[in-house]
């Protein structure tokens, strides 16, 4: 690994040094190619450097890891490449350039210009804020996004609160109320405005449940209190429209309010490229290979797609990688993967049919829990797929292989379609 060497012109720019952005670069390194991945913060690994629970690694690597721990494999295998890293590095600007793509490029050294002919986009996301959802009332100091609150407790060391609401119940939500309660504070409760929990079951139970702490579905924060500091929050119950119900309001004091309100993947230099992005995932539409719509550009991790687990992140960054390193600017045939309403996403959002292999794997969420449910995957009205499912819940993605024989590379439309089994 070669750090901060400035370089004119590579095979392909891994942007992001997260996890799925490390995966990109190594995999992306292994078939050949000079890669060059930058980073803007001064260490690797993005937001698992501050992840200090374990549950990371189940499926890439058969063991429970830390965030840390995981992060760590990572880099410790990149540093067997010869990629070039830049940390402390911002991408400023990125533009078409003849066969390849100019970057602008801003780092402690100055502004550097590199040619790179192609691009993985691994910017990964971040939390919607308080100013996102329109919380009422005054702007007081104790109101944190859970990551901010997580970074603030793992990082620096520091205390964000002594008494507290979670409003959300996302799992870095759920993971936080967990985490401040064993450093002393006192988690009033999680208010979620939906009906069902926000994360995984697993921390949901973990989290919530062992450590006696109250989660409250269909209720949602509606004001806030205090001048320099937050002093209190109004909570109410919500109807079937999250709207508040008049007359359900209730004041509670508190020093904090801790929002898990949901991710937005990072994609302002997606836009920069004019790429199309999804309306559902607010990520780019990619094909199988995890390509965008623009030949030579591709897209991994929660930049692309938000998941629930971190090895879903590097599987795709992996897939990223290498298929971009592997890229000749041959002409693709997109066909466009359809699906239900009872789907809220699915990925990849178009399949390339000129591009092996024949199995294709494609992740979903439902939009609503559902129970006895079977998902099958049809190519042109014929069932290709099918498999049963006891029980989906929307937080949980689920992934699924489908082998289109023989009539692949002659498809014309794919359809997800999610049925009740009687």
């Amino acid at each position: 690994m070669v750090i901060i060497k400035p370089v004119n012109k590579i095979d392909v720019a891994v942007i992001g040094g997260g996890p799925a952005g490390l995966a990109a670069a190594i995999s992306a390194s292994k078939e050949g190619a000079s890669v060059l991945l930058v980073e803007r913060e001064s260490r690797l690994g993005g937001i698992l450097k501050q992840c200090i629970h374990d549950g990371f690694g189940l499926i890439r690597y058969g063991e429970k890891l830390s965030g840390p721990e995981y992060a760590h494999r990572d880099i410790l295998a990149l540093e067997k490449t010869d990629t070039h890293v830049m940390t402390d590095t911002m991408v400023t600007h990125i533009e078409k350039s003849g066969d390849g793509f100019l970057l602008t490029l801003s780092s402690k050294n100055g502004l550097i210009q590199v040619t790179a002919n192609r691009l993985v986009l691994a910017t990964g996301c971040r939390e919607r804020t308080a100013k996102q959802i329109a919380l009422f009332g005054t702007r007081p100091a104790g109101v944190f996004t859970a990551g901010t609150a997580q970074y603030y407790t793992n990082i620096m060391g520091q205390m964000p609160t002594k008494r507290c609401i979670i409003l959300g119940s996302g799992d870095i939500g759920l993971i936080m109320a967990r985490r401040l309660t064993l450093e002393g504070a006192e988690v009033i409760g999680v208010y979620e405005a939906k009906q069902t929990p926000g994360g995984l079951l697993r921390n949901v139970v973990q989290c919530l449940n062992d450590f006696d702490i109250p989660l409250h579905l269909g209720h949602t924060v509606t004001k806030l209190f205090g001048t320099d500091r937050l002093e209190a929050v109004e909570v109410c119950r919500v109807d079937n429209n999250l709207k508040p119900i008049p007359g359900t309001e209730k004041i509670i004091e508190c020093d904090a309010l801790i929002l898990s309100v949901g991710l937005i993947p990072e994609n302002e230099l997606a836009e920069m490229l004019d790429i199309e992005l999804c309306k559902q995932t607010r990520g780019p539409i990619c094909d199988q290979n995890y390509m965008t719509l623009i030949d030579g550009v591709f897209s991994c991790g929660n930049a692309m797609n938000v998941n629930d687990l971190v090895d879903y992140v590097s599987i795709s960054g992996e897939t990223a990688g290498q298929n971009a390193a592997r890229y000749n600017g041959s002409t693709r045939t997109l066909i466009p993967v359809t699906a239900s309403s009872d789907f809220q996403n699915t990925v990849p959002q178009c399949i390339d049919t000129s591009s092996p292999p024949d199995e294709v794997i494609i992740y979903f969420r439902s939009r609503e829990p559902r129970k006895n449910v079977s998902v099958s995957v049809y190519a042109d009205g014929i069932e290709v797929f099918k498999k049963h499912y006891n029980y989906l819940r929307p937080p949980e993605m689920e992934k699924i292989a489908v082998n289109f024989g023989k009539q692949y590379r002659s498809m014309q439309n794919i359809t997800l379609k999610m049925e009740k089994v009687q």
